[in-house]
């Protein structure tokens, strides 16, 4: 009777401790340094893993963004900061480091990023709140976040989900008198699309550079492609029109 059970617990077994092996294989730590060229200010410890359903990767959306947060490091310092769709939440733990008191969101059905999201915290020795909060769904979370600065890395790349990101992070500049959105995106289609997004939801460009334009030559000679960081405001003037308009 013993033998039966363990016989028939072991396939389970062997095909739960495969998957458990397979992900330790898919699982990797990266480590990403800030500071002068002299010397290193700190370093952010990443768990990343390679399953494409996770999406736990540092993109260089997220490594763009981040440099630019330590080069903006006093500008940071003591503001509240909230991270859109974090995922391994590099820019946030940077901002963290830097002073400032971080949120990391992402999509609240996605509990092994959230999961990892808390691991990497404590990695780091980053006291940050985590949260779910999806997109486009007005629930407590969203009402709770009261942000200086958002910031969003790589969170353009899923077209079907642009009015969704566009409707949350006007909401939460409304929200949140001269709060800033900055973004990092790979510039796949130009910036037209972005700027017909930022027109229909009430919002304007303030600053646009090149992304590699922002990064050590070290950091640049490892990445590819054509990033642009956007920081992204409300335009009040618009705003106001509309209103006139349906007043009338």
């Amino acid at each position: 009777m013993i033998g039966g059970d363990m016989g028939g617990n072991s396939d389970g077994d062997d095909d739960d401790g495969g998957e458990r092996l397979a992900d330790r294989q898919m699982t990797t730590l990266s480590r990403h340094f800030f500071g002068g060229s002299q010397k290193t200010a700190f370093s952010i410890s990443i768990i990343e893993n390679m399953k494409e359903d996770y999406g736990l990767f540092v993109w260089p959306c997220s490594i763009v963004l981040a440099e630019y947060v330590w080069q903006q490091k006093l500008r940071f310092s003591g503001n509240s900061v909230v991270e859109l769709g974090a995922g391994t939440c590099l820019p946030g733990l940077v901002a963290a480091k830097v002073g400032s008191m971080v949120t990391l969101t992402d999509d609240a059905n996605r509990l092994e990023v959230l999961e990892n999201m808390r691991r990497v915290c404590e990695l780091n020795k980053a006291k940050c709140n985590v949260l779910g909060l999806t997109w486009g769904v007005w629930d407590a979370s969203i009402f709770s976040l009261h942000q200086k600065i958002i910031l969003g890395a790589d969170v353009l790349y899923d077209a079907h989900a642009f009015d969704d990101l566009f409707a949350t992070v006007a909401f939460l500049l409304q929200s949140n008198s001269g709060s800033v959105f900055i973004t990092t995106y790979h510039n796949r289609s130009g910036h037209h699309l972005i700027e017909f997004l930022m027109v229909k939801w009430g919002l304007k460009c303030v600053k646009l550079l090149d992304g590699f334009s922002l990064l050590p030559s070290d950091k640049a000679a490892r990445l590819s492609g054509n990033i642009q960081l956007a920081e992204i405001v409300l335009n009040h003037e618009q705003i106001e029109e509309m209103s006139s308009s349906c007043a009338r």
